[in-house]
């Protein structure tokens, strides 16, 4: 097993356990997870839980994920947004609920599948026969900007440029509270939530990775809500989400890191979005700027602004 979690239910009304690990575990489908139930590999209150099982507060529930199974992506018909492609390269404005690449239990529909039918299998190899030509990931709930390497020679460059930081990525977000400061750089180290393993979290220097990421405040709403531009200078998993519950300002919409149905504005999605990534190119060399729409969702704080 890879992942093991203790899950304690908090829902203030009775649920299904289906329909309750759907909004604590976004990254798991509600197919993956009820195939986990069925193989017994999810426990409440230490015995087998069953599909239709109902959950309430106090409960606890224990969630182990088999290791995944190397198996090859395939083509599917699936529409893109396609910001840019050449030779060597492809940019995809990423829809919101939108895997990246496949992986156990969620084998179909994913950015790959869609790439390797509008590219006619035409994507770089990797060691990892599911996720040919990806150079680096957005969340599933995270919208926007994605360069994916059409052969080795680009996918060898743009690692190369993601490990030396010489990529800039901007991502638009809307949090729930204003911050501290309208303008600041956050220096930390985020690792693996101690307790919850499919969760980042800060961490003491000495473990997990550095983290870096500026911003800006671009709008503040009367209800406090904030609209902020964030530059990466890192790319760590969850690294947004993770530096903006750490300074109190969690992101409207995050099913992992806030509470979206306590949360006074509900958009109905997690509002953040990669919005502008610059390159170089890996062959001429040229520096390319991508940016993606701002999505619909936006708008509220977007419309005050010259965005």
């Amino acid at each position: 097993m890879i992942l093991n979690m203790n899950i304690e239910v908090d829902c203030i009304d009775p649920q299904r356990i289906d329909q309750f690990l759907v909004t604590r575990l976004p990254e798991l489908s509600r197919s993956r997870i009820q195939a986990l139930i069925k193989s017994g590999d999810i426990l409440l209150n230490e015995g087998r839980a069953k599909a239709k099982q109902q959950v309430s507060s106090g409960d606890r529930i224990l969630v182990s994920i088999p290791e995944e199974k190397s198996f090859e992506a395939q083509p599917e018909d699936i529409p893109i947004e396609v910001l840019y492609e050449d030779d060597d390269i492809i940019v995809v404005n990423k829809a919101h609920g939108m895997v990246v690449h496949p992986a156990a239990g969620n084998t179909g529909g994913t950015l790959v599948n869609a790439l390797l039918h509008h590219c006619k299998g035409g994507l770089a190899a990797t060691e990892e026969t599911q996720r040919p030509g990806i150079v680096h990931r957005l969340d599933k709930d995270t919208s926007g900007c994605i360069i994916v390497a059409k052969n080795n020679e680009a996918l060898q460059s743009l690692v190369k440029q993601f490990h030396d930081r010489t990529t800039e990525k901007r991502y638009l977000t809307v949090v729930q509270s204003t911050p501290g400061k309208d303008k600041d750089s956050i220096f930390t180290h985020i690792g693996r939530h101690p307790v919850n393993r499919l969760k980042m979290a800060v961490v003491n220097p000495g473990s997990g990775k550095s983290a870096i990421t500026d911003y800006q405040v671009l709008y503040q709403a009367d209800d406090d809500t904030c609209l902020i531009l964030c530059d990466l200078h890192t790319g760590r998993t969850h690294q947004i989400r993770v530096h903006m519950v750490h300074i109190g300002t969690p992101i409207l919409g995050d099913p992992i890191y806030a509470k979206p149905n306590r949360q006074s504005v509900q958009p109905g999605r997690l509002m953040l979005h990669a919005w502008q990534l610059v390159i170089d190119h890996p062959r001429s060399g040229e520096r390319m700027p991508f940016q993606a729409s701002i999505p619909s969702e936006y708008n509220p704080w977007t419309n005050h602004t010259n965005l």
